[in-house]
């Protein structure tokens, strides 16, 4: 059993989960899809067609913001699901670079096979090569940040 002083900890491990793991993964995309020729503004707007489809292409900045946002809101569910994992499953703050090895590839594969086919994202080819450059960033990017924090912050 927790206390309510736990929940600040806990809070704060999601923030900053959160927070790490969405600018290093959004980083990372920009380094990653920019060596492939790929804007930061257009890669923002992909994001954005998980909500709006194609025409997200077509709202500016807007749309890259909106992009944006809900890059943060999947990276501040991804740390909010681990923490809350870590307070069922000891194991998760034992094995904390274990974890998070482990969490990014179930996040990559999380949004890839449920998440982005649910959206209104047009479907692209399978690219294996791409699926390996995507799991390295979510095991740097996303999996490790997550655990680090969620041991640094949310300990009991």
């Amino acid at each position: 059993m927790h206390s309510n002083s736990t929940q600040p900890r806990l809070l704060a491990a999601i923030f900053w989960g959160g927070f790490i793991c969405g600018v290093l993964d959004i980083t990372a995309a920009f380094v990653v899809y920019g060596f492939f020729g790929a804007r930061p503004v257009r890669l923002l707007q992909g994001i954005a067609a998980g909500l709006l489809g194609p025409k997200s292409f077509e709202g500016g900045l807007a749309t890259a913001a909106l992009g944006l946002v809900c890059h943060f809101i999947v990276a501040f569910s991804a740390a909010t699901a681990f923490v809350l994992a870590s307070r069922q499953l000891r194991f998760l703050l034992d094995h904390t670079l274990l974890s998070g090895v482990l969490h990014g590839p179930v996040v990559y594969f999380f949004m890839s096979r449920v998440v982005v086919p649910l959206s209104a994202v047009r479907p692209r080819p399978f690219s294996f090569k791409m699926m390996l450059i995507g799991l390295a960033i979510h095991v740097f990017c996303v999996g490790l940040p997550i655990s680090l924090a969620t041991r640094r912050w949310a300990h009991y």
